[in-house]
């Protein structure tokens, strides 16, 4: 029993770092060109069959399934059964949630510096 407590993952405060899983699928999924240009394609024309996006892609159809199976699995595409028909639609939230996490932050800074050389070169403009 002692060793079942060596065993336990230790929990932090912090929560992106003790429940990141669901961010590593996510960067998993995005890390592979036949996986974007799926997304891609889906961003295009929402809501194909399996069929459909088999014949936009040159590779089998049981490679494309496990490419969709991931991006599931990654929650950047969701399916509706319709009928006996399973459509594929993008799901825009995960990749929202990276720009917001990773990419805004660094972009508001390059918007203070532009802002920043803006207020000079126009300072700049007047004192001449």
């Amino acid at each position: 029993m002692g060793d079942y407590k060596l065993l336990q993952p230790r929990l932090t405060c912090n929560q992106m770092v003790a429940y990141n899983t669901n961010m590593d699928k996510l960067f998993k999924a995005l890390a592979d060109g036949t996986r974007r240009q799926l997304l891609d394609l889906l961003f295009v024309h929402n809501g194909q069959s399996l069929g459909e996006l088999c014949k936009q892609m040159t590779m089998t159809r049981q490679a494309v399934t496990k490419h969709l199976m991931l991006l599931e699995e990654a929650n950047l595409v969701t399916v509706v059964w319709q009928g006996r028909e399973k459509l594929h639609y993008l799901n825009p939230v995960p990749i929202g949630e990276i720009y917001e996490r990773w990419i805004g932050k660094f972009e508001q800074h390059r918007i203070d510096a532009l802002n920043t050389l803006k207020q000079a070169l126009e300072e700049d403009s007047n004192h001449e």
